[in-house]
């Protein structure tokens, strides 16, 4: 199964998507992760390198039978394509999950008050978190939102919404 975390820097799509992957015990892949690793390697990151290098390590683990948990910001129809394309064209089944903030406060305290846990990774300010593009949704897709929740409480808000599209 491959589960495609889509949502704005701060609205907690990390913090759950890799909660939920060491619950499944899946591959958890994250852009933020991958493209500092290029930068680090003196790679310059601009446009979808990333988001290509995710596809593809996707899809070696969804062949070798594990299932997937994608960590990124999605926000535009192509990338939202692209993932599904990485199952559907292995004909694995996935899920897509779109985490929000919807309390603005909240949302704004989160980005200006998290630290990074990315080595030499430069997270968002606000005004690029609200200024970045983000395509809305054409399709049906988890919607999850985290204000006012713990981690615990979104996690679990999350299992009952995919066990209800399981049956």
């Amino acid at each position: 199964m491959l589960y495609i975390f889509s949502g704005l820097p701060g609205t907690g799509k990390s913090t759950l998507s890799a909660a939920l992957a060491g619950e499944l015990r899946a591959t958890y892949l994250r852009v933020d992760v991958v493209e500092q690793a290029m930068r680090a390697a003196g790679v310059w990151v601009d446009g979808p390198a990333g988001y290509i290098v995710c596809y593809e390590i996707a899809s070696q683990n969804l062949k070798l039978g594990l299932d997937v948990i994608a960590d990124t910001v999605n926000p535009i129809h192509e990338t939202r394509r692209a993932w599904r394309g990485v199952a559907e064209d292995l004909g694995i089944p996935y899920v897509e999950i779109e985490v929000v903030c919807s309390d603005e406060r909240e949302h704004r305290h989160r980005v200006a008050t998290r630290a990074t846990d990315i080595p030499g990774f430069v997270l968002p300010t606000w005004d690029e978190v609200k200024n970045r593009q983000y395509d809305d949704w054409e399709r049906d897709h988890i919607v999850l939102d985290t204000a006012h929740q713990t981690v615990a409480e979104s996690l679990l808000a999350l299992r009952e919404q995919l066990d209800r599209l399981r049956n």
